[in-house]
């Protein structure tokens, strides 16, 4: 097996080098405006999937594979020029669904915006299905006695009872 960071800088090399290709050596009339979105190499580098997106109709996309695959053995011969490596990979061009994953993210994103407001005006009339505040919280003794109507802190006048034991404490005295 060879080094995945040796079968990564290929790659790199081999995009490049197919995107010069396609610039410049390959006339067909067919081919339309190609971009080489990724190459990925197999670990024992005899094989290379050359990914592509084409601008355009579907009708220029169907075109500019057919070109492509008509060209492989230019883009291979000029690779293996190209390439310090011992043996020169099979090429393989695969028409790369970024456009159409885009497009099915976009629509997906609408979709979901879409709910979301549906979900909003659902959520203006929404009234609760239990208590508006459902967590526990610590009791309050003081307020649930004001509330049952007890009231000790009305004995709890030290003035009065202070007079009262005043004059138990003068009565005796005296």
């Amino acid at each position: 097996m060879v080094d995945a960071a040796r079968a990564a800088k290929m790659a790199d090399r081999i995009k490049v080098i197919v995107a010069k290709t396609l610039e410049r050596g390959i006339r067909d009339p067919r081919l339309g405006f190609v971009t080489i979105t990724d190459v990925r190499v197999t670990g024992d580098l005899q094989h290379a999937s050359i990914f592509f997106t084409v601008y355009g109709t579907d009708e220029e996309r169907i075109d500019s594979a057919a070109a492509l695959k008509s060209a492989t053995g230019l883009v291979r011969r000029e690779v293996g020029k190209n390439l310090t490596a011992r043996l020169t990979p099979s090429i393989e061009f695969i028409p790369d669904g970024i456009p159409e994953n885009a497009a099915l993210i976009e629509s997906l994103l609408t979709e979901a915006h879409l709910r979301d407001a549906s979900i909003g005006s659902l959520k203006q009339n929404a009234t609760y299905a239990g208590d508006e505040d459902p967590y526990v919280k610590p009791r309050d003794f003081a307020a649930e006695e004001d509330a049952a109507g007890f009231d000790d802190d009305a004995n709890d006048d030290d003035s009065d009872d202070d007079a009262v034991y005043e004059s138990k404490d003068d009565g005796g005295n005296s």
